[in-house]
């Protein structure tokens, strides 16, 4: 009997052995600094954390619905961009053109669920309307309701695609909804986010995915507002060529953008990240760009996760601009809000 218990405890230790992510091992993480030249790696999860967590929080089939895309879906041109010249400089970063837009720059926390596409989508869209409306609407917009009232999006949790979001907004709208248990906006987020504890250790460690919410058509939030009354709504969707994103930003304000993500990513702190080049593909990933720069020679587009502000160098990260690094000059969607 104490041979089967012995054997059984041996089994279960190799299990949970092979679901740990390697790749936040300090030996990964030292690895990737002996071969990264623009950009610096070190420790935002726990090293125990299961490679599933981390897995589970790509979301974003935005990547592959780009390359599948048709030519009318993508944004070449627009008025704006013939009627204002656009001089586009070296460096921009929108929290510093659009002051008064406080969510610009906010880190959000996708909790222990595969929303990213949601939180890239719906916080540029909430972004845009503070700029469309010079600081009028100043909050922001509802993630939960996009990631589990969309069917036509994805699977909620389990991932979406970032224009069919925008396309929801153009037509059924998006009600206001701040973070977790804050009480803001018509329906806040559910899910609970996943800070890091005193000892370095995720709180969301050990538990299960989030599943999937009921969609809600109802103000939980602040009750005071009327679910029908509190939708907003984009006049479009579509993504953006190369060419036109830096114009658009200009005109518009910040853009989802959805790019592959490697092994080596998760444990990036400061620098351009530019994949290293053995690493290995863990899924799609969705994120805010806010603007784009030139460090040390290199281009890149300056980017906000949703994985709280204690990830990468204070939840915002930089990415190579110019040579489609990880598909992401040719993932952007956006939409223009209406503001009447």
């Amino acid at each position: 009997m104490a041979r089967i218990v012995i054997l059984l405890s041996v089994v279960l230790f190799s299990v949970y052995q092979t679901e740990q992510a390697y790749f936040l091992e300090k030996s990964y993480i030292d690895m990737i600094n002996e071969v990264a030249t623009t950009w610096t790696a070190g420790v935002n999860f726990d090293p125990s954390t299961p490679e599933d967590h981390i897995i589970k929080m790509l979301g974003s089939t935005g990547v592959e619905s780009a390359k599948k895309a048709s030519a009318h879906e993508f944004k070449s041109d627009d008025e704006p961009y013939k009627n204002n010249f656009i001089y586009i400089p070296r460096t921009f970063d929108a929290r510093k053109k659009w002051r008064h837009c406080k969510t610009i720059g906010e880190v959000r926390d996708q909790g222990h669920c595969g929303s990213c596409w949601a939180f890239g989508t719906s916080s540029a869209f909430a972004d845009r309307l503070c700029v469309a409306t010079d600081g009028d609407f100043n909050q922001l917009l509802s993630a939960e309701e996009i990631t589990f009232c969309c069917h036509t999006c994805g699977f909620g949790c389990h991932g979406g695609n970032p224009i069919k979001a925008w396309k929801y907004f153009s037509k059924h709208g998006l009600v206001t909804g701040g973070n977790y248990k804050s009480g803001e906006g018509c329906e806040p987020y559910r899910v609970p986010p996943c800070p890091l504890d005193e000892q370095g250790n995720s709180t969301c460690a050990g538990k299960p995915i989030e599943k999937n919410h009921r969609c809600t058509r109802m103000c939980y939030g602040d009750q005071d507002l009327d679910y029908n009354d509190d939708h907003r709504y984009t006049r479009d969707y579509y993504y953006l060529t190369y060419g036109s994103i830096q114009k658009d930003v200009l005109n518009y304000g910040p853009i989802e953008a959805s790019f592959d993500v490697y092994d080596d990513f998760p444990s990036y702190k400061s620098g351009v990240y530019q994949k290293t080049e053995n690493a290995t593909y863990l899924g799609g990933h969705a994120v805010k760009l806010i603007g784009w720069g030139v460090e040390e020679g290199t281009p890149y587009w300056l980017m906000v996760n949703s994985w709280n502000a204690q990830w990468g160098d204070n939840g915002l990260f930089k990415i190579r601009r110019g040579t489609n690094e990880c598909g992401i000059d040719n993932s952007t969607t956006a939409g223009v809000p209406l503001t009447n």
